[in-house]
């Protein structure tokens, strides 16, 4: 015959165990933040964790690159306005040396202007660089963006800025034949800058778009991610407070459960 003491006791120990593995398992969830926190917590939810934690690490790299191209395009943004400053003055020294009246004193100072205003164009497009890459410099190539993380790229065509590109870098008003000629010569290298610059605005929009979509992807990831393992801090607390009542509950039984048989034995004579 089972002896119903030793049963209360034993089935109070396997309860106050469970109680006690829950409770340790619910200070985990409250210490790491998690209610998964390896595969054997929830085999197939932390499978697609992982996966999505992969997909956000890659859209956090294609933002890392997506910045670099922004900072790229923006160098060169800033130095073809800075060019296109310049070939305005430009334009406006040509013009007045396209004036009959104007003196050979005064068409040598001009030049002389002019020139140093070409050699500036040339300065502004060759330092134009970010990270090594300068896309209004005398032979610069195309600067390919990655986009996706699965490897899609596109083009930002580089802009020929320099006095070469441009057709200025042999102008001269040393003469009113040479004065009439650099002012054909400055209106077709300011509307060529004017279009270099459109089409690297157009690039740095197309970029700024992909970096925001970029954004929201992998802010909509890491919300996937953690309503998939975080853990309800606000439940796991209310939980740990009620398995500690249950712990201390359970220890009260066991107490009892083992001061059974001594409380019996008290009963009889010479007991103890």
């Amino acid at each position: 015959m089972v002896d119903p003491l030793t049963s209360n006791s034993a089935l109070g120990i396997e309860q106050f165990n469970r109680n006690l593995s829950g409770l340790n398992k619910t200070q985990s969830r409250i210490s790491t933040g998690l209610k998964i926190n390896g595969p054997k917590d929830n085999a197939a939810i932390f499978a697609i964790a992982q996966v999505l934690q992969g997909q956000s690490a890659g859209a956090a790299a294609v933002k890392t690159t997506l910045n670099n191209a922004e900072a790229v395009v923006g160098t060169a943004i800033s130095g073809g306005q800075v060019v296109g400053d310049l070939l305005t003055e430009i334009k406006g020294k040509v013009v007045q040396a396209n004036d009959p009246a104007l003196d050979l004193a005064g068409r040598d100072a001009i030049n002389a202007e002019v020139q140093q205003l070409v050699d500036q164009v040339n300065t502004v497009a060759g330092s134009s660089a970010f990270g090594g890459t300068n896309l209004i410099e005398n032979g610069a190539g195309d600067f390919s963006v990655l986009a996706t993380e699965s490897g899609d790229t596109f083009n930002v065509a580089a802009q020929d800025f320099s006095a070469q590109g441009l057709g200025i870098d042999s102008i001269s008003v040393a003469t009113s034949g040479d004065a009439a000629s650099a002012l054909s010569a400055i209106d077709n290298a300011i509307t060529q800058a004017s279009s270099g610059l459109a089409n690297l605005g157009s690039s740095a929009q197309r970029i700024a778009d992909q970096s925001e979509f970029t954004t929201r992807l992998d802010n909509v990831l890491q919300e996937g991610i953690g309503n998939l393992i975080d853990a309800d801090l606000g439940a796991e607390a209310a939980g740990l407070a009620a398995g500690r009542v249950k712990e201390e509950l359970g220890a009260q039984s066991l107490a009892i459960a083992n001061a059974g048989p001594k409380a019996l034995l008290s009963l009889f004579p010479g007991g103890s």
